[in-house]
């Protein structure tokens, strides 16, 4: 993850490492009033999960740069493959979805709570 100030200039925020933390982010990540970063994965998490790549995860990473993983993805009859972002409601609540899993694996619509 990175981002880019008014002038262009980069900084790399966090590098996926491909492992528990998640791997391949496609979406991009939504801010809080605290300066936290959500987003998801959509691939890695949970070793063995879809032949061994994962599943994926849904992330938080805090304004010091550090990863943590709040859900991690483990397929039917969970959810598989977030692709797209998620939203914040002013509870602190998560919505998002992912594209396979499930009872048909056909993907789900989720909510992540604070706790």
């Amino acid at each position: 993850m990175y981002k880019l100030d008014p002038t262009g200039a980069e900084t790399v925020l966090y590098t996926f490492t491909g492992g528990t933390d998640g791997g391949s982010p496609l979406a991009g990540v939504i801010l809080d009033a605290a300066g936290n970063l959500y987003g998801t994965a959509t691939d890695r998490g949970k070793a063995g999960c879809r032949g061994g790549t994962g599943c994926g995860v849904v992330f938080k990473l805090d304004a010091a740069g550090q990863e943590t993983v709040l859900h991690t993805f483990s397929a039917p009859p969970d959810g598989a493959t977030p692709n797209g972002g998620v939203v914040l409601d002013s509870s602190g609540n998560l919505y998002g979805t992912t594209y396979q899993g499930g009872e048909q694996n056909a993907g789900v619509v989720f909510k992540l709570t604070p706790q």
